[in-house]
């Protein structure tokens, strides 16, 4: 089975998809326009699409649709966090499907996307096909405790840089005061910031270090991400604790696979073990040599393996018009 990235390939065609009248959302489909529709929800929140995305899946068999969530990548405004929270995306994930006339879509995320998958899932079940979930964030406090505070036990030096970019009153509650920062309209207080929180996640995201792992905060992306995050965290993510846990039966139903980087330190694996436990039809992957981003060669490796299953699996029942 194959393990390998896709060759690079362009978009059929892209867009912008207006869904209220402050956001408007860019899309883009490539592959077979008559395949097997899927849909890839990026991480951060913020962190946005790019063209290596469209490579974990077989060309010939995918329709690769992609799209940027509020305030994310090529989407407009770009930062924003008014109008928007998880009820305004899964809400603009159906705006969309709507849009693109898909009965059902394969749907792939990982980290925030894996959040957003399963909330959509469980919003709107008859319109999943399956899922491909890779390092499982749900959004509870324990998880954005240790984001903000735990991952110090293993990077104690991203850690403590995080931190002192903070003035010492502000150090007992950083979640608060990066908030403040990020939100601030002056560049001057918030790309600082922007950077220092982006380097961090950047720092501790891989295994090894690697050439991007350390340059996030160089990227235009570093304001999305760290200002959206941030404005979800503070938000608790706009869940209830334990929501997508207690609601996981609305999905066992649908194939699914996991895939989980055993030293991943920004979700940790054993939130992919709850979920796991809690959904024991799906198949759970744990990566024994890879932390949390997707191109890590454990990562995707196992991500095109559970792509190519699923069209293995259940490309027929799909061409046929079976329902999966």
């Amino acid at each position: 089975m194959r393990t390998d990235l896709f060759p690079a390939i362009e978009p059929n065609r892209t867009g912008m998809l207006p869904v209220d009248q402050r956001h408007t959302l860019y899309w883009e489909e490539s592959g077979n326009p008559d395949g097997c529709p899927v849909i890839f929800l990026h991480g951060g929140p913020g962190a946005g699409t790019s063209p290596t995305h469209r490579r974990f899946f077989d060309p010939a068999f995918y329709r690769i649709i992609m799209v940027d969530q509020r305030g994310s990548g090529k989407s407009t405004p770009t930062a924003e966090i008014r109008d928007n929270t998880l009820q305004h995306l899964i809400a603009d994930l159906e705006q969309l499907r709507e849009h693109l006339k898909v009965q059902g879509w394969l749907v792939f995320g990982g980290s925030w996307g894996a959040t957003l998958a399963l909330a959509y899932g469980q919003s709107h079940p008859e319109r999943c096909l399956g899922f491909i979930l890779r390092g499982i964030f749900l959004g509870r406090m324990s998880e954005l405790h240790w984001f903000m505070h735990g991952i110090r036990m293993t990077f104690p030096e991203a850690w403590r840089d995080f931190m002192e970019f903070l003035p010492a009153p502000e150090r007992d509650d950083p979640l608060t005061s990066y908030h403040r920062r990020l939100t601030h309209p002056d560049p001057a207080i918030h790309l600082p910031a922007a950077r220092a929180w982006s380097r961090y996640e950047g720092r501790c995201s891989t295994l090894l270090p690697g050439p991007d792992a350390q340059a996030a905060e160089l990227g235009a992306a570093a304001l999305c991400i760290s200002r959206l995050e941030a404005h979800y965290f503070v938000n608790d993510v706009f869940l209830a604790e334990d929501q997508l846990l207690t609601n996981i039966g609305r999905l066992r139903r649908h194939p699914c696979t996991i895939v989980q980087g055993r030293y991943d330190m920004i979700c940790p694996a054993a939130t992919a073990d709850e979920l796991a436990r809690a959904w024991p039809e799906a198949r759970y992957v744990v990566v024994p040599d890879a932390g949390h981003a997707a191109l890590e060669p454990g990562i995707r490796a196992s991500l095109i393996a559970a792509t190519e299953q699923f069209r293995l699996i259940h490309g027929s029942a799909f061409l046929t018009g079976a329902v999966v």
